[in-house]
């Protein structure tokens, strides 16, 4: 991919400790090398950051999820952001695969924060000039930001990867784990030609990360069902959905997902359900510990890359998302 693209130098990619191996892949298929910058801790623990190179009128990105531990991958974030600006980058882009903070998106209850939308305000204030990230939890965090925002999506990816490993064909129903996901669902089964069910579950507010499924709305007997979501975090949402699918008479359950959270028992949680396979990308990284036979891992370094390009170039990212026939 690498030999394709031709830069003048101005290009210059970051990475912070976050994701080093997803920055190094993009780094590579874009067929430049990561910029350098040291990154430390003073002894009492405070984060220090220095660019090693000139940046002066450069466009800069820097690849840093603000994954677990989420402060301190923010912190690191915005330090790089402010490093950056005072270095006179012409333009700095931060890239966040993964946005921290996105199920914080509106109040749920009295006196809580919109902590999406401080963090938005965090790393426009710091320096950055745009924004690229991938599959937000709630889309309505584009409009948090008041600087250019572009937003991609791992769908096709995900919907690739089945085509390839089950084929074309007419029993595959594809399954959003909650009402919220049901654009996304609709998207995933359109690359399908796919048919989709809803798992329509409640959410007990005040307990965390529990959720209860209520029933399936549509067919899911003798099919193949593939559950799309953006998150998997403790895993007991798609694993619960994954038995009801089953006890309704479907065939054979996989999961999908864009960002790996896998907090808490969800590696034990996943290895123990019905579920056959998972697949996830690499916006977080994925431990050695947590790499179980039944997670397959697909990279997005490739759609990272050559969003950066086109950004760099003024050329459209959304054009990345047409489908054939469309304008």
């Amino acid at each position: 991919m690498g030999d394709r693209f031709h830069f003048d130098g101005s290009l210059k990619i970051f990475s912070g400790t976050a994701n080093p191996d997803l920055a190094e892949a993009i780094a590579n298929a874009l067929g430049i090398k990561l910029s350098s910058v040291k990154i430390s801790r003073f002894s009492d623990g405070e984060l220090y950051v220095r660019i090693e190179e000139n940046v002066r009128g450069a466009d800069v990105f820097v690849v840093q999820p603000t994954c677990y531990p989420g402060d301190k991958n923010l912190m690191e974030l915005l330090i790089m952001l402010d490093a950056l600006r005072r270095a006179s980058a012409s333009r700095i882009t931060a890239v966040i695969p993964y946005y921290g903070y996105a199920r914080q998106d509106r109040k749920t209850q009295g006196r809580e924060p919109i902590t999406a939308k401080l963090v938005a305000n965090l790393i426009t204030t710091a320096g950055a000039d745009r924004v690229l990230t991938c599959d937000l939890h709630a889309g309505q965090i584009q409009g948090f930001f008041d600087i250019p925002l572009d937003h991609l999506t791992a769908i096709p990816l995900l919907a690739d990867y089945f085509l390839e490993y089950l084929g074309a064909r007419d029993d595959i129903v594809v399954v959003s784990p909650d009402v919220g996901g049901v654009v996304r669902a609709r998207k995933f089964a359109e690359y399908l030609r796919a048919a989709i069910a809803i798992v329509d579950k409640r959410r007990p507010y005040e307990i965390p990360n529990v959720s209860e499924v209520m029933e399936i709305v549509g067919d899911v007997k003798d099919k193949v069902a593939i559950i799309v979501d953006d998150i998997i975090d403790t895993a007991g949402t798609m694993v619960n959905a994954a038995k009801a699918i089953l006890e309704r008479g479907a065939k054979v359950v996989y999961a999908c997902a864009t960002h790996a959270v896998l907090s808490g028992n969800a590696i034990e949680r996943l290895n123990n359900s019905p579920i056959k396979e998972v697949l996830l990308t690499d916006t977080i990284p994925l431990p050695a510990e947590k790499r179980i036979e039944k997670i397959k891992i697909r990279s997005i370094a490739s759609l990272f890359a050559e969003a950066i390009r086109r950004i760099h170039y003024n050329l459209s990212v959304s054009m990345l998302f047409k489908r054939e026939g469309e304008e």
